[in-house]
């Protein structure tokens, strides 16, 4: 009897270190498996926040036309001042008859 215990026992004992060789392995791989994911997570944040050379290049010349348009903008703009006190408004006289008019009107 004692003997069937034991085969039992080293039997079961067998099975568990099986279990755990199993477990281990697949643990490791789901590891391995973790780790190429995150690397291929980071690589892909990587390229999404890089900017291919020829958009760059665009970019900065359609700065540069920006700034130079600015510059020819701010160099023409005539400066913000009123009228002149002697100039007189061209629109001052409507609605005013001269009075040489007037007079051939009536008689």
């Amino acid at each position: 009897m004692t003997s069937s215990v034991s085969f039992r026992i080293t039997r079961t004992a067998e099975d568990l270190a099986q279990t755990i060789t199993a477990l281990s392995q697949r643990l490791v791989k789901l590891e391995q498996r973790q780790e190429a994911l995150e690397l291929q997570l980071r690589q892909q944040q990587k390229d999404l926040n890089a900017v291919p050379d020829d958009e760059i290049a665009t970019l900065e010349g359609v700065e540069a036309l920006l700034q130079e348009t600015r510059e020819l903008l701010d160099s023409t703009a005539p400066m913000a001042e009123g009228p002149m006190p002697d100039e007189v408004p061209q629109n001052d006289a409507w609605g005013h008859e001269e009075s040489s008019e007037m007079t051939r009107d009536v008689a």
